[in-house]
Parts: C-alpha cells; structure tokens; sequence
C-alpha cells in the first residue's frame, strides 16, 4: 500500500503553474495601466471574444472537486455519471437562449441589477447579500478540500497549498482585472486537460490496452448507464441526473455571476452565445476524460480496492492515490496531476473573487456613493479583490474544523442556487410576477431547499438507495486485518421520523429543483393574490417568456403570454441602457416608466438589425 510521496521535481512542476499564473496578472497590469477603469478592471472593457470566455467558463466551473471527485464517484457507483452531457446541453441552450439575451440587452454588469430593474431595491440587496454569503463559503471549500485530500495522500504541505492558492489568485485578480482571470483560465485549462490525458495513457497503458479496461467495466457493472426508474429517492438514475441535473446546473450556472459577468464582457451578444456553446464542448471534453480515468481507476484496482482495504480514509483521495501508484517511477508526473487538480481550484477561486468584487461595488458601493471617480472606483474594486481573497483563504481555514460537515456545506452551493434560479425565472419568465411574490418565493424556496438538504445530512438516505457497486479486496492484505473488519457489527437502527425514508431521502441533485419550484409556485401564488403587475409598465427588454423560444407561436398566444407587455415594440426597445435609467429612479414605478418612455425614444447606437444584438 505505500506510495512515494511528492518530490523536488514534482514541487517544481506544481511552483511553474503558479508562476505563470501570477506572471499573466503582471502582464495585464503593466499592458493596460493607462486605461484601467472600473468597467475595464470588472467586465474588460466589454470587449472580450468568444474564445478565451469559453475556456475560462469551462475551467471555473470544473474545480478541484470534479477533477478528483468524478473518477471516484465512477469508480464507486458505474458510468452513469457519463449523463451529465445531457444536462450540460439543457443548461447551455437556457442560458444562451433565455437569460443571456436579457443580461446582455440590459446593459447591465451585475446580475442583481437585473432585480431592481425588474423589482426594487429590496429583492435586489436580498439575492445580493445570499450570493454573497453561499460564494464564500462555496469557495473556501473549494479550497480546503482539494488540499486536505492530496495532502493525506501525496505528502504535499497542506497548509501551504491553502495560503498559497489564495495569494496567487488575489495577486492576479487585483492586478489585471477580469482579463488576467479568463486568460490564466484558459492557461488552467490546457493544464488540466492534459492531466487527464497523461493519467489516461498511462493508467489504459498498464491495464491492457482500453479494450481490456473496457470489458473489466463491463464485467464489474460500471456500464449500467441508463437505468430509467423514476424513484426520486434513487441517488443516480437517468432522471435523477438529467432533470435533477439540469436544475442544479442552471441555478449554479445561467444566473450565476461568475458566468453572465465573463458573457456580458464579450463584444457582442453573438460573442457571448458563441462562448457559451464553445463552452459545452469544454464541458464535455473534461466530463468524458474525468469518466474514463474511474473506468481505468476501476480496471487497476478490479481486485484490491484500496479505500475498503483502509490504504486510504475517503473516496476522494482515490484519484491521488491511483496516480502516485501508477507514476512512482516517473519524477514530476505527480506533480502536473496536482497541478491540473490545482488549475481547477485556482480557476473557481479567481472567478468568485472577481464576482463578488463585482457584485458588492455595483450593487452596494456604487449605490452608497453613486458619484465617486473613475480613480477612486478603480481602487476600491482592486481593495475588495484582496479583502475576499483574504476571506475566502480565511474560509478554508474553518472548513478544516467542519470534519464531516464538509460535505455538506459542499450543498448549500446548490440549495442556494436553486432559490435563486426561481427568482430570476419569476422575473424574465412570468410578467405578472411582482415585488411581494418575488420577496415571498425567495424566502419560500430557501426554507423549503434547505429543509430537505439539512434533512438529508442528519438522516441519510437508506443503503440500499445510494449502495456503491462491488469492491473487491481480494487480493490485497487489508490495512487493519481482516479479523478485525469482520469483528465490526452493524450499528443498530437509530429511530428515524416519518419524513426521513420519503422526503429527507431525495436525490441530492433535486433539492436545487426543490428550491427553484418553491420559489416560482409560490411567488405566483403571492403575486396574484396581491395584485399582479401591469404588463404595460415593464419594460419588455426585461421579459423573455418561454413562447419567445417557439417560432411557431401565434401572436395571439404571444400577446396573451407576455401578459400586457408590449410585445409588438420589444425589436424596437431591446439594448437600452436601462442602468442609466434606474439611476435616475425617485422610487416610484411611475417615474421609472416615464424615464425609459423619454430613454427609448432613439435607437441606441451599435445595433445590427441582420444579427438583432449590440456590439459595444
């Protein structure tokens, strides 16, 4: 079972990517010095294209987590994992289609200004303040865990890692802005691309050949992909990941920050869509090549699994374990690995430093201080980088005293964005929806995610609902003795409640569905009851009903779907600079429909009507 741990030249490999990730921050820096504004250091000026904005998305998204989480969760539970490529496709084709449209047109630069545009300032400080508070966390876990895993198993500095991973990402953010982080983006996600493929010659090199790995996955059940039950309770079913899936991507995903802010810095809307769709095959690229390592993982150790023989103390070190194992005599390979599970922390730290900057100028420094200078602006987007930078690092120091609730904070990420993505789906999707309903489903649809998400974590779900498939130590010496494993009784039955084998049991991939669907019913429901809002007073850049999506819907259907929004005037109003609007707002809604009636009178210059979108 003993495994080399890290040496000089696999530490060498490991400092080269921070080096370079910090030296793109020096870069942009130095390049762009003269011309830094606010708007250039949070959304780079706007004029960003399609390319490095896809590799970037793809790289934030794909943390640590799935770099070492993936494999050993095929490796555990089969293939079926595999399937996320359906909601990934679902997730792209929404954001592109019905959320980026309304972003981008609206002119906006944080996606909570879209709140106060479409509500008021009460719901928008509310989204604010959750997305604040769940990205903290989010990402101090993102940090720690990661660490904390190849650090039991490699050797490598845990504490080090921590603090150096937050230095580096503030470095970068501070210096160069939103262009030093989709650039070293882009550079993380060539890394950790080619940490999959090296792990993946090697490990199918050694088991035989891919044919040979194939049929031991085949043998071993880990090819069960589609399995059709619709038990909500099932952990991983067809259904289960592709609607459940798809809820939970696009709660983390469409209304997210982190992403409608790289979109909206592209030059053009059909940038932004081109990004996005370039983007899915990012998504699928490192889905795939993270399946196929748990495959090739499975075929290695099909006969001595090294997590029930007690070699190592939890399923993520797995991947670690695999390639310290499969690399021992090959000096600096461990370290690209740990690089490319690095590269994908790095990413996911840096996009939520530069949201949250983002966020917290645009919709609470520059609405306390509306008139403060381009200078003066500049710095203090710079000073929040390094405060949430010093945050964030900080969070990943208390995640160290959460022991097995590390997982579980893990969730909130999710039970969050469920909520939210009903907020924002009451607001585009639904005219009718006002201020109350959208106040009373945020509230509605955060208790009811995080009921059945706390729920979960005291009373788990039953084995036989998320049992992993057959391990065999049969050909290995277990760490603590075989007499003494089969001396251990099962613990009894502690009492359960009603609610623990049925609603606390559901599939962890429903409760952002849970949250999203709490929010929307409920905040209809309060909507209607209160008085809905008048069509005729919201701007119709700010709606995007579903019947847009369908070419095939009459305008009488459309007409009767936009609720009294002035549909027919929608190609002639889209893309006005509505912020400049709402800053002009007194407070009433009255006022506020005067202002963009006086506003939208002239055609705001930069439209292509062959391409219907804006180019900055």
């Amino acid at each position: 079972p003993e495994v080399k741990k890290f040496m000089a030249w696999d530490y060498l490999v490991f400092a080269g990517l921070f080096l370079v990730c910090a030296s793109i921050g020096v870069f942009f820096a130095v390049k762009e010095r003269k011309k830094k504004t606010s708007k250039e250091f949070l959304v780079g000026g706007k004029q960003m294209t399609c390319g490095p904005i896809a590799f970037s998305l793809t790289s934030s998204f794909m943390s640590a987590v799935t770099v070492l989480g993936t494999p050993s969760e095929v490796y555990r539970y089969g293939a079926s994992f595999v399937l996320f490529f359906l909601s990934y496709a679902f997730v792209i084709i929404f954001t592109a289609e019905l959320f980026l449209p309304v972003f981008y047109r609206s002119g906006i630069t944080s996606t909570y200004e879209y709140l106060e545009l479409r509500f008021n300032k009460i719901v928008r400080l509310a989204a604010t303040l959750i997305y604040v508070l769940q990205t903290i966390l989010y990402t101090g876990i993102v940090v720690y865990a990661p660490s904390l895993a190849l650090n039991q198993v490699t050797g490598f500095d845990l504490w080090g890692s921590v603090v150096a991973t937050g230095v580096v990402c503030t470095f970068y953010c501070t210096l160069g802005g939103l262009k030093a982080v989709v650039w070293t983006d882009a550079f993380q996600m060539v890394v950790m691309v080619a940490g999959f493929v090296t792990v993946l010659i090697r490990g199918t090199t050694l088991n035989g050949g891919s044919t040979k790995v194939w049929e031991t996955a085949y043998e071993g059940s880990r090819l069960n992909i589609f399995d059709f039950d619709v038990d909500p309770l099932r952990r991983h079913t067809f259904w289960t990941i592709v609607v459940g899936g798809t809820f939970t991507w696009l709660g983390l995903y469409g209304v997210n920050q982190s992403t409608i802010q790289r979109c909206i810095s592209c030059r053009s809307e059909k940038q932004a869509k081109l990004a996005l769709y370039l983007n899915l095959l990012g998504l699928w690229t490192v889905l795939v090549c993270a399946v196929f390592c748990g495959l090739v993982m499975f075929s290695h150790y099909k006969s001595c699994d090294p997590w029930t023989a007690e070699f190592i103390s939890a399923p993520d070190q797995l991947m670690p374990y695999f390639v310290m194992d499969i690399f021992s005599s090959m000096p600096g390979v461990p370290g690209l690995f740990v690089a490319c599970a690095f590269s994908g922390t790095l990413s996911t730290v840096a996009a939520s430093i530069n949201a949250l900057a983002t966020v917290t100028f645009e919709d609470l420094v520059k609405k306390s201080f509306p008139n403060l200078s381009e200078k003066t602006s500049t710095w203090i987007s710079k000073g929040l980088c390094i405060v949430y930078g010093v945050l964030c690092t900080s969070m990943a120091a208390a995640a160290s005293l959460l022991g097995g609730v590390v997982q579980a904070s893990l969730s909130i990420h999710g039970m969050c964005g469920g909520p939210m993505l009903g907020l924002f789906t009451l607001g585009i999707v639904f005219p009718c929806a006002n201020w109350k309903g959208a106040v009373g489903g945020l509230v509605a649809g955060i208790i009811l995610a995080f009921w059945v998400g706390t729920g979960s974590f005291i009373y788990p779900a039953p084995p036989a609902k998320s049992i992993p498939l057959h391990l065999s130590t049969l050909n290995c010496t277990l760490a603590n003795g075989t007499e003494a494993l089969a001396m251990v009784a099962p613990a009894a039955a502690a009492d359960r409640p009603l609610l623990a084998d049925t609603w606390y049991s559901l599939s962890y991939l429903y409760f952002s569905a849970i949250g999203c669907l709490g929010c929307a019913i409920t905040g209809l429901l309060i909507s209607f009851i209160t008085g809905p809002s008048k069509g005729e007073d919201i701007p119709p850049v700010l709606i995007k009903p579903v019947c847009n999506l369908f070419c095939c819907c009459s305008e009488r259907a459309r007409a009767l779907l936009w609720c009294g929004v002035r549909h027919e005037a929608a190609e002639m109003e889209f893309g006005k600079n509505l912020p400049n609007v709402i800053a002009n707002r007194t407070g009433t809604d009255d006022t506020f429909q005067s202002n963009i009636t006086t506003e939208n009178k002239h055609q705001f210059p930069g439209y292509n009507p062959e391409e219907k979108s804006y180019t900055n």
